[in-house]
């Protein structure tokens, strides 16, 4: 029950900073920088905004690997929340973390979009994706312009620290994952959680896939008077 009060407060505490403490929001600025990322017309862009707007994506992905699977066992399911999130980022996703149970168990069949997400080759493709998107902003990224806007500009002020809160969100969802694929280390949790995103990305390409319980033969009944 409380980490269900905390995560309530990040969502209304995260709401109530945007509007009423961040920077002001530039709309037009906003538009034509959504517009000019949607249309590849990225040379307009300085890097390190563009790879931060990358790497939100990234860890809606890196989280929606996981929370799909959740959902399939919870009395809500994930999916409508992942819509919402594509849009607000972390807003849409902090209701689902909230209102969701622990849980350590996957029932059912894995169709084709969850073998997608339940693959190694997920967590690989995720992973040099960002080094990608680390190396083009720390090689060719205007950090002076990148500060600036952080403090002048809404939307890069927010979407910078709903970064930080989906790194710091990761761990709420990481212990029932590792539980539901029998993997009870203290020290590889605390290893994930302890590195930002990059951590999050091993665990993904490194972690056992989940049993298609729809494939398993049931075992024959034992004769106990034979």
């Amino acid at each position: 029950m409380t980490e269900k009060i905390v995560l309530w407060l990040f969502w209304i505490g995260f709401i109530t900073y945007v509007l009423l403490f961040a920077p002001p929001l530039h709309v037009e600025e906003t538009l034509a920088l959504l517009r000019n990322i949607l249309t590849l017309h990225w040379a307009e862009i300085n890097p390190i905004i563009l790879s931060l707007f990358g790497l939100v994506g990234i860890w809606l992905l890196i989280y929606s690997g996981i929370l799909f699977f959740d959902g399939r066992m919870q009395w809500i399911p994930f999916w409508p929340f992942a819509l919402v999130s594509v849009a607000s980022g972390i807003l849409g996703l902090l209701p689902y973390l909230a209102i969701r149970s622990p849980n350590q168990e996957f029932s059912g069949h894995k169709d084709t979009f969850l073998k997608l997400l339940d693959s190694r080759f997920f967590g690989v493709a995720l992973s040099f994706t960002t080094i990608c998107l680390l190396a083009y902003a720390l090689i060719f990224g205007h950090w002076g312009d990148f500060w600036q806007q952080f403090q002048g500009d809404r939307f890069i002020h927010g979407m910078s620290l709903a970064f930080y809160l989906f790194c710091l969100l990761f761990p709420t969802i990481l212990g029932d994952d590792m539980a539901r694929r029998g993997w009870s280390s203290s020290g590889v949790f605390w290893s994930v959680s302890l590195i930002p995103l990059l951590g999050s990305l091993v665990y993904m390409s490194l972690r056992v896939p989940l049993r298609d319980h729809t494939n398993q033969v049931p075992e024959a009944p034992v004769n106990r008077f034979s």
